[in-house]
C-alpha cells in the first residue's frame, strides 16, 4: 500500500515550513510531496502529483484556497486509482470556516496552528483515509470475484462510432460523426453540436468516449470533447486554462488545466 502524501499551499514560507515540520512529527508516514506558494501553483502540482491530502491556505495571491479547491473539483479526473484529495483549509480568519466545510473540507485550521489542534486534524484525516481504504478494498474484492466468475475475459474493443442517432419525438436524426464539432455533457444527456444545429442523446459522456477516435476527438474538459480539426485557436490564461475558438461555431469553449497541455506550439 502506498504511503499517504500531502501538498502544502501557503504563501508565507516560514508558516509553510512550520506546518511541514509539525506534520512530519505528528504523522511520520505522511510524505510531503509539494510546497506551493500560490493557488494556481497548488492546482497545477496537485493535478500532476495526485496527493492524498491538500493543506490549502485560504488567502493566497491569485487563486484563493477556496478557488483552488473548486478548480481541483472541476479538473480532477475520474480515476479510481487517484481519488480526490482530502482537503484541509488553513486560515487566520475563522469566518471562513463555514465556507471551508461547504467546499467539502475534512477540517480547517486557524493560524497560528496549535499543535494539539493539528494532532486532532491528523487523527481525523487518518480515520477518513481508513474508511476510504476499506471501501476501496471492498470494491476491489468484489471486482476480483466478478472477474473470476466471468473467466477474466477482456471485453472486446468497441467499434468506432460512425453515426449518432438522435431522437426527437418520433423522428430519429442520423448525424454523421465527422460533422460533429463537439460533444458536451448535459445532466443525463450529451449535447451533439454540429455547425448547423444541436441534438440531445440519452447517453453519458463516459459511455460515448470509448466509441470515439481519440486522435480525432480530443477531451478538453471532463464534460467536453471536441473534434480537433474544428479548433481554430487556443488562448491560454495565467490560471492555466485554454479558451478555444471554433470553426463553424460562434461560442468559445474552455479547456481545463488538466487538458490544456494539448495546446502548445510545434
Amino acid at each position: 500500500m502506498n504511503p499517504p502524501t500531502a501538498l502544502i499551499a501557503e504563501d508565507e514560507p516560514l508558516l509553510a515550513e512550520a506546518l511541514r515540520a509539525d506534520l512530519q512529527r505528528l504523522w511520520p508516514a505522511l510524505q510531503i510531496v509539494a510546497m506551493a506558494g500560490d493557488g494556481a501553483q497548488a492546482v497545477q502540482q496537485a493535478l500532476a502529483l495526485r496527493p492524498t491530502v491538500c493543506f490549502l491556505d485560504i488567502r493566497m495571491p491569485g487563486l484563493s484556497g477556496l478557488d483552488a479547491a473548486r478548480a481541483l473539483a472541476e479538473d480532477w479526473p475520474d480515476d479510481a486509482a487517484a481519488p480526490f484529495p482530502l482537503l484541509v483549509f488553513v486560515t487566520a480568519y475563522d469566518q471562513y470556516a463555514l465556507q471551508a466545510f461547504d467546499a467539502q473540507a475534512v477540517d480547517y485550521l486557524l493560524k497560528p496552528v496549535d499543535e494539539a489542534r493539528l494532532a486532532a486534524c491528523v487523527q481525523r484525516l487518518q480515520r477518513a483515509l481508513a474508511t476510504r481504504r476499506d471501501a476501496a478494498q471492498a470494491l476491489q474484492d468484489g471486482l476480483a470475484q466478478l472477474r473470476g466468475l466471468l473467466g477474466a475475459a477482456a471485453p472486446p474493443a468497441q467499434p468506432r462510432l460512425q453515426v449518432v442517432q438522435a431522437q426527437v419525438g418520433q423522428t430519429v436524426h442520423l448525424v454523421p460523426v465527422d460533422e460533429v464539432i463537439y460533444f458536451e455533457a448535459a445532466d443525463k444527456y450529451v449535447r451533439v453540436v454540429t455547425q448547423e444545429r444541436e441534438h440531445l442523446i440519452r447517453l453519458s459522456l463516459r459511455e460515448l468516449l470509448p466509441q470515439l477516435d481519440p486522435a480525432v476527438f480530443w477531451q478538453v474538459h471532463r464534460g467536453t470533447v471536441v473534434q480537433a480539426r474544428c479548433i481554430a485557436s487556443a488562448r491560454r490564461d495565467e490560471s492555466g486554462k485554454a479558451f478555444l475558438t471554433l470553426r463553424g461555431r460562434p461560442e468559445t469553449l474552455v479547456a481545463s488545466r488538466l487538458y490544456a497541455h494539448r495546446f502548445k506550439g510545434m
